[in-house]
């Protein structure tokens, strides 16, 4: 190929270990073959609510196929089966040459396996031998992952050859999260008999949790307890008790995984399935202190205790700045500063925000109307912060994904959601950085930029509601322009502003001749044609410096600033060239006409501005009894 490979990896939960492995390995491929990698990654099962899940889970509707190569998908991240299915329809769809990790249930894809079977037995076995163990509680994954299913099956099977009944009130199914263990523990104490002798947890973040909750209560582990996990994770090493664990080859799973789709494409020969081993690793957690070294030496340890904790420090600083300057941004530009402002802190090359055309929405358009699959085909790009020069893309289509894609290999792009609930927003693209696998606030940052979004959303429709609120107190709807709220408003302003300037003021004061005589004869909507009709002639002889507006049923208003005297005749004699013009194009069978009255005058300190209108009202009256040969007059 001419141009670098481009390749997909679909996940979830990045910021989990497991993932953290298998993409380091991935990258690891990537960097060294000058491969482009584009991760679309969800957090979901995060808060309760469907709601916000359903929001999450929309990024992986933003991968367009066509623009790769090849797809790693790590469907043993997907827990949610509709969603898994949707994504395995697409992926199948693509015809691209696809890899998985532990699934056996899609022969047409390649698979990159962990014996995980294997691994778990042996801990099993451990417990039961070595440990004596006959009363042996297990915390499960979700039933609808293949891993998970292994490690039942294993733990079922070695209770079956030891002869051990399998007390089904003390096997538990999650979804691998920390909460499933203390779930497990606090079910266990609750029912007030014996605790079990072992508690084997099908990952280490149950084991770790459920071992906490143990604790917590004065339970010993492990002398009261057993508690084991699996996958070898930092802190399960750390712990104390250190945890009795099955160690994983995940970076190199990850690096297979690029090598067998590579191997696809450039026509070499590659396996369709590549089988790794997982090894058992007895700590402190079983009872065992056998001298196995599942954990750094001090120095290593050290070092890593303390880049963890000062990279969290950082994170948290920058991601706590990002908060309180953005809880004062009203408009997407000033949003988007302040984003740009804290870039740097994320430690990566480029960083776009991505929103979709109608983000925004109008008020009047319901939570259930608005965007919640897939992303409008145009979209724009406020922020493309590269390496601290700032720009945007005004508009690009959503199949390109990204808004400035990557000419040159080696790049390393990942996919969050930007979403308020269900209602899309957008995404964000971080690129080339370790920043989203390996921060644990990378997630909290995506909320956010959410959630600064979404109230700028609202705060832009409440101004339009307010706004037309305003419009409807301030505008008449039947001839769109100012009722009498509105003139005094605007009419106020201009009478202060010529009184402290010593300007003149005009004020004509407009009554439309024969309304009723429209309204009998043809009907109220050819009355509301005519009044219509005579408040756009008022509007369009108005200049600049004057407003106009409907004073009462029948009746107009015009004021102008800095008037002078000719400028009476002036106002009057193109309001009635405009009728007479007007009177020509419509042909109807009556005329549209009004009698005026016009003043031009200097404010004293006792004129008010009713006052004036009053005049005018006068001087208007006065020439509606001069008007004898008027075709209307002459029917009242």
């Amino acid at each position: 190929m001419n141009r670098p490979i481009e390749l997909a990896v679909i996940t979830a939960g990045i910021d989990e270990e497991y993932q953290r492995g298998v993409l380091d390995g991935i990258i690891s491929y990537a960097k060294k073959n000058n491969i482009n990698i584009s991760c679309f990654s969800a957090f979901c099962g995060v808060v309760s609510g469907r709601g916000f899940d359903v929001g999450e889970i929309n990024i992986y509707n933003l991968i367009n196929f066509k623009m790769f190569d090849g797809v790693i998908f790590m469907i043993n991240t997907i827990q949610d089966v509709d969603t898994k299915q949707k994504i395995l329809a697409a992926v199948k769809n693509s015809m691209l040459p696809v890899v998985v990790f532990d699934c056996d249930d899609h022969p047409q894809f390649m698979n990159v396996t962990i014996d995980n079977k294997a691994a778990m037995c042996e801990i099993v076995r451990h417990i039961v031998k070595v440990h004596g163990a006959k009363d042996i509680s297990f915390v499960s994954g979700p039933k609808s992952n293949p891993e998970a299913m292994q490690r039942f099956s294993a733990y079922c099977d070695v209770l079956a050859e030891s002869g051990i009944p399998i007390d089904e009130s003390k096997v538990f199914f999650g979804d691998f999260r920390p909460s499933d263990g203390k779930r497990a523990v606090k079910k266990l104490m609750s029912e007030n008999r014996k605790l079990p002798d072992a508690i084997i947890c099908a990952n280490d973040a149950m084991a770790l949790s459920a071992t906490k909750e143990l604790v917590k209560n004065g339970i010993s582990v492990p002398d009261d307890v057993i508690v084991t996990g699996f996958d070898n994770i930092y802190n399960a090493r750390h712990h104390y008790p250190a945890m009795t664990t099955v160690d994983r080859p995940l970076a190199e799973a990850g690096y297979f995984a690029c090598d067998m789709v590579c191997a696809a494409l450039e026509g070499r020969a590659w396996e369709q399935t590549r089988r790794l081993d997982a090894s058992p690793l007895f700590s402190e957690s079983c009872g065992c202190k056998n001298g196995f070294k599942i954990f750094d030496d001090e120095q290593t340890f050290r070092m890593n205790t303390y880049s963890i904790i000062d990279n969290n420090r950082r994170d948290v600083k920058m991601l706590n700045s990002l908060i309180s300057e953005m809880s004062e941004t009203e408009t997407v530009e000033e949003c988007m500063r302040r984003i740009a402002d804290n870039a740097s802190g994320m430690e990566c090359e480029r960083l776009c925000i991505c929103l979709c055309d109608d983000w925004i929405s109008s008020y009047s358009v319901k939570v259930e109307n608005s965007l919640t699959e897939g992303y409008t085909p145009k979209m724009s790009a406020p922020l493309i912060w590269n390496n601290g020069e700032v720009s945007e893309v005004k508009c690009f289509r959503s199949t390109s994904m990204d808004p400035r894609p990557y000419t040159n290999g080696g790049n390393v792009s990942y996919y969050f959601p930007l979403h308020f609930r269900e209602r899309c927003l957008g995404y964000a693209i971080i690129s080339n950085g370790e920043f989203p696998s390996h921060s644990l606030v990378c997630h909290s940052l995506m909320m956010c930029i959410s959630e600064s979004l979404e109230n700028i959303r609202r705060l832009i429709n409440l101004n339009c509601v307010i706004d037309e609120l305003d419009k409807l107190y301030v505008i008449d709807p039947l001839c769109n322009i100012y009722n009498r709220n509105g003139f005094v408003r605007a009419a106020d302003t201009m009478f202060n502003e010529c009184r402290i300037l010593g300007q003149k003021i005009l004020i004509s004061f407009v009554d439309m001749d024969g309304l009723k005589y429209i309204n009998d004869n043809y009907g109220h909507s050819e009355g509301d044609f005519a009044l219509r009709t005579l408040s756009e002639i008022l509007k369009d002889s108005c200049d600049e410096s004057m407003v106009c507006a409907r004073f009462g049923g029948d009746e107009f208003i015009i004021v102008g600033v800095n008037a002078e005297d000719e400028d009476i005749a002036k106002v009057e004699n193109t309001i009635r060239k405009r009728l007479e013009h007007t009177n020509s194009l419509i042909s109807k069978p009556y005329k549209v006409e009004g009698s005026i009255g016009t003043i031009v005058t200097r404010i004293s300190d006792d004129m008010t501005l009713f006052k004036l209108i009053t005049k005018a009202d006068e001087v208007m009256y006065d020439q509606k009894k001069r008007k004898r040969n008027s075709h209307y007059l002459r029917r009242y």
